[in-house]
């Protein structure tokens, strides 16, 4: 019996095992550094702001004007963090759009109700850049921060989405925000977010059906500017 070796199926086996693999590893991180924030909220509260506010430089919390420490910081270390991050990192493991693979063509539903198909990117700045080499759009998922779940203070009011009207309507904010390109929401049973790893964020670049860039999960793996070199090369 001949058994052919197929080099583009091991390698979406090989990215599907990594991603098991990070997965699995960013748990037991996130459980460590859970119980050492605990710890150290007893031992020295303002040696555990300062490592909080690292890990805040580390996900551009820092940087984001609209939040002070006080609003986010003691959010970390909190039961609704642990759950929150755990189910993310659940769904991560539903990933199907991997490097050079298929581009999971998931049913979204656009801001007048109706259901479609189409595939995701985004960022304002990108999309006034490069709108000739390229079509942009946002799909708007499940609320990383939602009122009654990981919440900050002096955020939207946005509680966990239960209906598709739900969602529908907290787009809208996002649709205010004139991100200059099509805006439409995932289903209610997350499909988009699940097979493209996507909460609670993250930069794709689609080509002819294939995944040609896959950005890091967001925050700390979100960086436009890797989107802004390899549309920069297709000019």
């Amino acid at each position: 019996m001949e058994i052919k070796f197929h080099p583009q199926g091991a390698n979406m086996s090989l990215q599907r095992l990594m991603v098991y693999l990070s997965t699995t590893c960013m748990f037991c991180y996130m459980i460590g550094i859970n119980l050492i924030i605990l710890i150290m909220q007893y031992i020295s509260p303002s040696l555990t702001k300062k490592i909080i506010l690292k890990m805040g430089e580390k996900t551009t919390m820092t940087q984001n004007p609209n939040f002070k420490y006080e609003d986010w910081g003691q959010t970390f270390g909190s039961v609704n963090f642990f759950k929150t991050v755990s189910q993310h990192l659940w769904l991560s493991l539903g990933q199907e759009a991997f490097l050079g693979g298929d581009a999971p063509d998931t049913p979204v539903v656009n801001m007048e109700g109706k259901n479609t198909n189409t595939r995701p990117l985004e960022f304002k700045q990108l999309v006034k850049d490069f709108s000739d080499v390229a079509d942009f759009l946002v799909i708007y998922i499940a609320e990383a921060h939602s009122t009654d779940g990981w919440a900050f203070t002096n955020n939207f009011d946005i509680n966990q989405h239960q209906s598709l009207e739900d969602r529908l309507s907290a787009a809208q904010i996002l649709v205010q925000k004139e991100p200059q390109c099509p805006v439409v929401v995932d289903e209610m049973n997350n499909v988009s977010a699940i097979k493209y790893g996507a909460l609670p964020e993250r930069l794709y670049v689609l080509q002819a059906g294939k995944v040609v860039y896959k950005g890091g999960m967001g925050p700390m793996g979100y960086h436009p500017m890797e989107v802004r070199l390899l549309l920069e090369k297709m000019k």
